[in-house]
């Protein structure tokens, strides 16, 4: 099914495609598809979370350079290709009160800039499925917001064209996925698999922080443990970000594999009928021969975070 097809995965910054749906991508490229991540900012003012290169000179001089090499090492890794839309990272305020947003950075750009910098990727790639994340932006950085703000209204405007007639020729997008990430389910099976071992579990901190939260719906769920081993390895290119020693690696591979071998995803919108149990991103879509075939108008979808509408 995957041959032939294509996925755009619309991130915020690079690293956040290493860690949220990674060996998705790679299963998909290993199956013939063609997949492009875009990232929305370069992770200019990201923190240096690893440890150990805290105080390297190298990252403290130029972290922007730093960022961009690592993520054409993760891009070779995975097999994809890659596509930077151009803003420049929020950061992620803290205090209380929180500081405003610097100025310029992505989180305060009128959204129809970055909405049109991604319909003209779009219409140029001429994606068939998109994920991105959920209107929370899977956490609340103000550049997964955004980011989720901006792949929404690039997915419905991309088909329309009277929308942005200047970014390239219609192309409309037939669904729109949300990354799964670390739900209540995933970390209670890791931190149990954790417990059966014998060893500590960094998870039961997590799992209070978690009491009281709605969970999102499971629509869509990829097997793709034979894909863990590339996913860790394009995390761990991104070493600025990673610490090699933190919880991403808590759970050994082999327990992953056992326990959740599969990484998740929510529908958004969707063009074709959701089947219940839905294991491939592309499901439903063997009958479509182009996106443009179906004339689609992007004003006949409205855009749902829990139910997929097929237009009439």
């Amino acid at each position: 099914m995957a041959k032939g097809m294509r996925l755009m995965c619309v991130h915020a910054h690079p690293d956040d495609e290493s860690s949220k749906g990674a060996a998705t991508m790679a299963k998909y490229v290993a199956a013939g598809a063609e997949v492009l991540v875009v990232s929305c900012t370069g992770g200019e003012r990201g923190d240096i979370l690893n440890k150990k290169l805290a105080d390297d000179p190298a990252v403290l001089r130029d972290l922007a350079q730093v960022r961009r090499a690592e993520m054409a090492r993760a891009q070779a890794i995975l097999g994809v290709d890659h596509h930077w839309l151009g803003f420049v990272d929020s950061g992620l305020p803290e205090g209380d009160p929180l500081p405003p947003l610097p100025e310029g950075c992505f989180a305060l750009e009128p959204l129809e800039i970055p909405v049109e910098a991604l319909v003209r990727e779009i219409r140029r790639f001429r994606p068939h499925v998109m994920t991105t994340y959920d209107e929370n932006g899977g956490y609340p950085h103000p550049d997964h917001i955004r980011c989720h703000d901006v792949s929404a209204a690039a997915f419905v405007a991309a088909g329309d064209p009277d929308a942005f007639p200047s970014a390239g020729p219609a192309w409309q997008p037939l669904k729109l996925y949300y990354n799964g990430g670390f739900s209540r389910a995933r970390i209670e099976t890791y931190h149990e698999a954790l417990l059966d071992l014998g060893v500590e579990s960094p998870f039961a901190e997590w799992l209070e922080r978690m009491d009281g939260r709605v969970e999102r719906t499971v629509t869509t769920r990829i097997e793709c443990a034979d894909f863990f081993e590339q996913r860790d390895q394009a995390l761990l290119a991104h070493a600025t970000q990673i610490d090699p020693d933190g919880f991403f690696f808590s759970v050994p591979r082999e327990v992953q594999r056992q326990v959740w071998p599969f990484e998740d995803y929510e529908i958004a919108a969707s063009y074709v009928p959701i089947a219940d149990g839905e294991d491939d991103l592309f499901g439903g879509l063997d009958a479509v021969a182009a996106a443009d075939a179906l004339a689609l108008a992007a004003t006949d979808l409205t855009l749902d975070r829990r139910v997929a509408r097929v237009p009439a």
